[in-house]
C-alpha cells in the first residue's frame, strides 16, 4: 500500500471521530446560550454516538481475536439501553416532569457514562469522548463551578482559563481527539501486523 493511500485510510479511520467531536462541540457552544432549547438536538446526536461507537470499534475486535457477533450484541445492548431508557422518559413524562433544563443535563450526564463505560468494556477511543462529555456536560450544571479548569489552565499555559470556557471546551475537545486518535492508529498498527503475520 503506497504511502498516500495509507493517509487517506488513515484520515477515513479518524472521520468518525472528527465528526464526533466537532458535532459535541457546536452543540456544547449552543447548549451554553440555551440549555433548555437543544434538548432534541442531543436526542439526536445520541443516536449518532451510538451509530459511530458501533462502527468505530471493528477494527479493536479484529486485532484483539475476538467475536464481531458479541461485538454486535454488546453494542445494541449497551447503546440500545441508553436510547430505551430516553423513550422511557419521553414516554412516561419524566423529561416533561424534570423540564428542558433538567431533561438536557441528566441525557447529557447518561450519554458521558454510557460513552466512559463504552471505552471500559467495547472499543478503548469513547473513554476518552466519555470524559470530554462528563466535564462539558458538569461545566454546563455548574458554571460557577468553572475553577475546574485552573489546573487544565495552568498545565496547557492558557490564562485566566475560567473567563473562557468555550476556548477550555475546545481545547479539551482536541486533546481527547488526538487520545482516541492515538489508539486508533495503534489499533491499525496491530492489525497490520496481524496481517502481514497471516
Amino acid at each position: 500500500m503506497s504511502k498516500s493511500a495509507k493517509q487517506g485510510s488513515l484520515l477515513v479511520a479518524l472521520l468518525p471521530s472528527v465528526i464526533l467531536y466537532v458535532g459535541a462541540i457546536v452543540l456544547l457552544a449552543l447548549t451554553r446560550e440555551s440549555l433548555g432549547g437543544t434538548v432534541h438536538y442531543w436526542e439526536i446526536f445520541v443516536a449518532v454516538v451510538a451509530v459511530i461507537s458501533l462502527l468505530s470499534g471493528w477494527g479493536q475486535t479484529y486485532a484483539a481475536n475476538r467475536s464481531y457477533l458479541m461485538y454486535l450484541i454488546k453494542q445494541f445492548i449497551h447503546w440500545g439501553l441508553l436510547i430505551g431508557v430516553l423513550w422511557m422518559f419521553q414516554t412516561q413524562g419524566i423529561s416533561s416532569a424534570l423540564g428542558d433544563q433538567k431533561y438536557t443535563l441528566v441525557l447529557l450526564y447518561l450519554l458521558s457514562m454510557s460513552a466512559i463505560v463504552a471505552g471500559l468494556y467495547i472499543d478503548f477511543k469513547a473513554l476518552f469522548f466519555g470524559a470530554f462529555m462528563a466535564i462539558c456536560t458538569y461545566l454546563l450544571a455548574a458554571p460557577a463551578n468553572v475553577s475546574i479548569l485552573e489546573p487544565i489552565g495552568k498545565t496547557l499555559r492558557i490564562a485566566d482559563p475560567q473567563t473562557k470556557p468555550l476556548t477550555m471546551i475546545i481545547v479539551m475537545g482536541v486533546i481527547a481527539f488526538v487520545a482516541g486518535a492515538l489508539v486508533l492508529i495503534s489499533v491499525r498498527g496491530s492489525i497490520m501486523a496481524k496481517r502481514s503475520r497471516a
